[in-house]
């Protein structure tokens, strides 16, 4: 078929038609109803919006920059669970545990950079500033292809509920922490308290967990987590100091550089609940004004670093100074008759109460917030009191069930909630927002959101069945 040219008989109309339009739009603009000419817009501005930057519109009192984002992050995921990585060492050996922290760590840190992204391409589709993690899955799913909208509300109820579960259960973890150290403390002056039932113990810890859980403003928890910290440096140090003495006399012929695979998805498990903070990356990513959250070098990859690289030293270490002695939590390895070892046990104590009150904060505020709609305002106080109380003695409850078997709870915690929000969620949440836009040349993108939906997959199951053949 021969082309048209510009002088072809067709072509005169189709240019007539194309002018008449471009010249009716073009007054139509610039001239009001009344048909005086009002020049409005510019050029410029007749022109594409432009897209919708998420960080131009925040308005934050106190935003935090870089370092006081790199401080957040690292505070979330450096935790009480560091102390329990070597453990995870001891059930996969030096050598898997030392490459396999550092490769969970890049697969944690990469599924929380397109969790970010998901969140900041709705935040731009919807000209939204900011939306949590539950949002931003309803968002995703609302944006979605048609088939999956209706799923919308029920996405950002398995996220709330899974986020719920997840720090709820890790207050129950906490409880079994501060009972270990307390016993160990105690035992060193009063050696009776070894012949006490699990139990008694807690109870008596429930006691001042019920008066401090009635603190519900976040800016009231700032005291209590600053005395959490300082506990814990002083913890780590005289920690370290116990994994370097004596580790010259030590034979790496006397440790496993490997295990069997049965060892592996509670390695998994533990190094997930020990780095991961999921909960805390967007709340964190919200309070920025300025985009260097992810990127590189970035916040984000920047504080993974340095908690993958302690992550790294301390479970290699600690499992390499006791061996197949290495405790669930380090702490308990330390010697009895100490006093260094004592104000270890001390300050490990109460790191892990006044940290209890941060994570405590996250699952009623979640339930508070679905239950103060359906009460009269009058009644709220008591409510809350009621509640708070409620969940301390289920809290307590849980604890006391799983006896001293710290792990039992790190590896159920770890392999259901932790595996499923830290990984699946975000990779099928990229699968969604990446729809109508394509994965890629050869679609590596989906190829690899799935492979991590599948190791995410696998870790839940492994996991599941590990921790249950080892319960019994």
């Amino acid at each position: 078929m021969q082309l048209l040219t510009f002088n072809s008989v067709f072509t005169i109309p189709v240019v007539k038609i194309l002018t008449r339009f471009v010249l009716r739009y073009t007054f139509s603009t610039l001239i009001g109803q009344d048909g005086i000419p009002t020049i409005t817009k510019s050029i410029t501005e007749l022109q594409v919006e432009a897209v919708y930057d998420p960080y131009e519109h925040r308005v934050i009192e106190h935003a935090n920059g870089f370092l006081g984002a790199f401080l957040h992050i690292v505070k979330a995921s450096l935790g009480t669970g560091i102390l329990a990585i070597p453990r995870a060492f001891k059930n996969a050996g030096l050598l898997v545990g030392l490459f396999g922290t550092v490769i969970v760590g890049f697969i944690c840190t990469h599924a929380i950079h397109i969790l970010i992204k998901a969140s900041q391409k709705v935040c731009s589709k919807t000209k939204t500033p900011s939306l949590g993690f539950a949002e931003t899955a309803e968002g995703v799913f609302k944006l979605g292809p048609r088939w999956i909208r209706k799923f919308s509300i029920a996405a950002r109820i398995f996220v709330e509920g899974s986020l719920f579960f997840v720090h709820f259960l890790a207050t129950s973890v906490y409880v079994v922490f501060i009972s270990i150290s307390l016993t160990k403390l105690i035992s060193a002056h009063y050696p009776e308290i070894d012949t006490w039932e699990d139990y008694k113990i807690k109870l008596i810890i429930l006691v001042p967990l019920l008066i401090f859980a009635q603190i519900r403003e976040l800016k009231h928890l700032v005291p209590l987590s600053f005395i959490a910290n300082v506990m814990l440096f002083i913890t780590f140090g005289i920690t370290a100091y116990y994994m370097f003495s004596g580790i010259k006399d030590i034979d790496i012929k006397d440790r496993n550089l490997t295990t069997n695979l049965a060892g592996i998805p509670s390695f998994f498990s533990t190094v997930l609940f020990s780095m991961e903070g999921i909960g805390t990356v967007l709340p964190v990513e919200n309070s920025m004004k300025t985009p260097t959250f992810i990127g590189c070098p970035g916040v984000l990859n920047s504080a993974m670093t340095v908690i993958i690289v302690l992550y790294t030293v301390i479970g290699f270490l600690g499992y390499y100074r006791f061996g197949e002695d290495t405790e669930p939590t380090i702490t308990a390895n330390l010697p009895s008759d100490e006093i260094a070892a004592e104000i270890v046990q001390g300050t490990t104590a109460i790191a892990v109460f006044f940290s209890f009150m941060l994570i405590f904060y996250v699952p009623v505020n979640i339930a508070w917030t679905r239950l103060k709609v359906i009460i009269p305002r009058p009644y709220w106080n008591i409510s809350q009191i009621i509640l708070r109380s409620v969940l301390v003695f289920v809290t307590v409850g849980i604890a006391i069930a799983g006896g001293e078997d710290l792990g039992f709870l790190i590896d159920l915690i770890g392999a259901i909630f932790l595996s499923t929000l830290s990984l699946f969620v975000p990779a099928f949440l990229a699968i969604i927002v990446d729809w109508e836009d394509g994965w890629g040349i050869f679609q590596w993108r989906l190829i690899k959101d799935v492979l991590i939906m599948i190791l995410s997959i696998f870790a839940l199951v492994a996991g599941v069945v590990y921790t249950k053949k080892n319960s019994n």
